[in-house]
């Protein structure tokens, strides 16, 4: 927590730089792997500034209700709550979109499962379906890229939904949304010709050993089931019956699953299969495409 102002330094009052400099000290005491950009992007909001004005104005004095904001959410930070839910939203394929505690945060990662998804479109009025959409990020994404196609997504949780509609709303992209589990609330909306999903895939047992941060996202969009794949498998067994023949499905993975994902859509049929690796060199997304006998 920020030294109150009577331990301030000799000056007037604290400036942006003092306090830049101070919390990312602590961020850094405290293990934080990304301390200096945590303190800036937490200092822009509390502040109203984007990261270039705090440094293109590091000596303003900060009046006591702007340090009051920052230092709760600097104690939020260390409590374990993620930036992104502190600030309210997060970019994702250059959409802005709202999040909160309601929903998994989107991460680079699946933008990856985004270009995976691109490169499978053949035509445009695709019929595509987001299984499990949390925040609307997928979704959203691919609706904003192919702007002729009719997006459907899927969500079990009413909460995540209600995220999700409102970054539409925002965003002015046009999504139909559902709820309920997996692909069942597809089955009366008609085939498909692509199915994408970022399925929870942590195995239960290493829920509890991730970062705080990490920890503070909703459990159902983690867990994955005691090896990390349930609800992929359940999802690779009803595609087929929610695919256009020759329909995709497309799925994002974790560090080292994308080999079992593919054998998993090989066994229930499924051609063309093969994976996408992220930046950092990880086979992030796995494809394939449904067959004749699936």
């Amino acid at each position: 927590m920020l030294p109150t102002l009577s331990a301030s330094p000799p000056k007037p009052a604290w400036a942006v730089l003092d306090v830049l400099r101070w919390t990312t000290a602590h961020f850094e005491k405290h293990g934080m792997p990304s301390a200096r950009l945590d303190a800036e992007l937490l200092a822009a909001h509390a502040f109203g500034m984007s990261r270039i004005e705090l440094y293109a104005h590091f000596d303003r004095p900060l009046a006591a209700a702007e340090l009051a904001s920052y230092r709760d959410l600097v104690s939020r930070r260390l409590a374990g709550e993620p930036v992104a839910y502190l600030l309210g939203h997060k970019e994702f394929w250059s959409l802005d979109l709202l999040v909160d505690s309601r929903v998994l945060i989107p991460r680079p990662d699946t933008e990856t499962l985004v270009e995976e998804a691109l490169d499978r479109i053949t035509g445009p009025g695709a019929r595509i379906a987001d299984v499990g959409t949390g925040s609307g990020a997928l979704a959203l994404a691919l609706a904003k890229a192919q702007p002729e196609a009719q997006v459907f997504a899927t969500d079990i949780s009413p909460d995540a939904l209600a995220v999700a509609r409102t970054n539409a709303e925002r965003l002015g992209l046009a999504v139909t949304f559902l709820q309920g589990d997996l692909a069942q609330p597809l089955l009366s909306a008609g085939r498909f010709d692509l199915m994408v999903a970022n399925l929870p895939y942590i195995p239960s047992a290493d829920i509890d050993g991730l970062a705080a941060d990490v920890r503070s996202e909703p459990r159902l969009a983690l867990d994955g089931g005691a090896d990390g794949l349930a609800l992929v498998r359940r999802l690779v067994t009803g595609a087929p019956e929610v695919l256009q023949p020759g329909g995709c499905l497309a799925l994002e993975v974790g560090a080292g699953q994308a080999g079992m994902v593919v054998e998993l859509l090989r066994g229930a049929g499924f051609d063309g299969v093969g994976s996408r690796r992220d930046l950092a060199g990880i086979e992030r997304a796995v494809a394939g495409v449904k067959g004749n006998s699936s």
